[in-house]
């Protein structure tokens, strides 16, 4: 049998699977999926476990029932391109023929003193848990620092506030206006909302250290009982370690088929890959759509096309609580009630429809 393996179970991972259905699947390829979790986690949920307005068990969705795929849970520790071989914490490595990466992305801390060490996190189920627990033991009056004004940090601050209106919240942000990659009109209604619900946006910020009483922005002390770092992200460390050729964001370069230039049997899709769009689910689905196609079409003895088509995403949605939301679909800037009941009717289709 002939393994293709699946390091890591994102938006990517459980795309492919989906995809690569039992009856399209030569006899003669096993699918081992390896992920240190048992579920599939909803990522771009986690800022409402953070802030205490959903419980874990709403931001998981079970992998899907695949007769042809084997679920093994640990951590992956190391890649060895040269022997083909998945290293794994306390285990016996496994052997691969075909493997995608798609390990996700961690926290880059731009070499700000003490950032890793002081601040919290929304990377990983296991950081998120973390952070919730230390955001809803705060007492009364606390002030809760967010670095980071995308979306990410945008979605916390505005859902932290409305699950703890007792805390100060200061949402630093490096640039004049908050989602500089939206529209004007967009980014000054995200704006006002901060505005009228009591969160502190400070603008042209620098942090430049950060201790466990606080944080310095421009080298200014402001005291800070949590500090929440969503300033920018990088590669998985095991990603970070492989000796590939890489962007200058530290993303592995592909060649149109989403595989090393120099091994086609090594796929790399989500955070860890060198695209031209941002990191998204979204992006980390397309591509993994197109890996199964190259995947197919290789196994049946079919010629690839020299250029896949354009991955073409359908806009990005933002919340702004449990009653707000703000976004893009296409050319349309929305806001308000309109655009939080379509982030919740898209997360809703897929928690249900993540099946085989």
């Amino acid at each position: 049998m002939k393994k293709l393996v699946i390091l890591g179970g994102g938006y990517g991972g459980m795309r492919l699977i989906q995809r690569l259905r039992p009856h399209e699947i030569p006899s003669d390829i096993e699918l081992i999926l390896v992920d240190k979790l048992p579920y599939h986690c909803l990522k771009t949920e986690y800022y409402a476990l953070a802030a205490g307005t959903q419980s874990d068990h709403e931001i998981r969705v079970p992998f899907p029932e695949h007769k042809r795929l084997t679920r093994h849970f640990g951590t992956v520790e190391s890649i060895d391109l040269e022997n083909q071989l998945v290293h794994l914490k306390g285990e016996d490595p496994i052997f691969y023929d075909y493997l995608v990466i798609g390990l996700g992305a961690e926290d880059k801390y731009h070499g700000v003193p003490g950032a890793e060490e002081h601040t919290y996190s929304i990377q990983s189920m296991e950081d998120t848990r973390r952070t919730s627990e230390t955001l809803n033991n705060l007492p009364a009056n606390s002030v809760v620092s967010v670095v980071g004004a995308g979306l990410s940090g945008v979605e916390i601050a505005s859902e932290l506030r409305e699950s703890r209106h007792d805390l100060q919240i200061k949402l630093f942000d490096r640039g004049e206006t908050i989602l500089p990659m939206f529209p004007k009109r967009l980014s000054n209604y995200v704006q006002n909302w901060f505005e009228k619900h009591d969160v502190e946006v400070i603008s042209n910020s620098n942090i430049t250290k950060v201790t466990e009483e606080g944080l310095y922005n421009h080298d200014e002390f402001l005291p800070s009982d949590a500090t929440i770092w969503t300033a920018g992200i990088q590669p998985n460390k095991v990603v970070r370690k492989l000796d590939v050729e890489k962007d200058s964001s530290g993303r592995v370069i592909l060649t149109n088929h989403h595989h090393l230039p120099n091994d086609e049997n090594v796929f790399v899709v989500g955070d860890c890959a060198s695209l031209p769009h941002a990191p998204s689910a979204q992006l980390a689905e397309g591509q993994a759509d197109q890996i199964a196609t190259v995947l197919k079409k290789r196994w049946h003895g079919e010629p690839l096309p020299d250029k896949l088509p354009t991955i073409k995403l359908k806009g990005v949605l933002g919340s702004l609580g449990k009653k707000q939301g703000f976004g893009v679909m296409g050319e349309t800037a929305l806001t308000g009630r309109v655009a939080r009941l379509l982030k919740s009717g898209v997360l809703w289709m897929y928690k249900h429809h993540s099946g085989v």
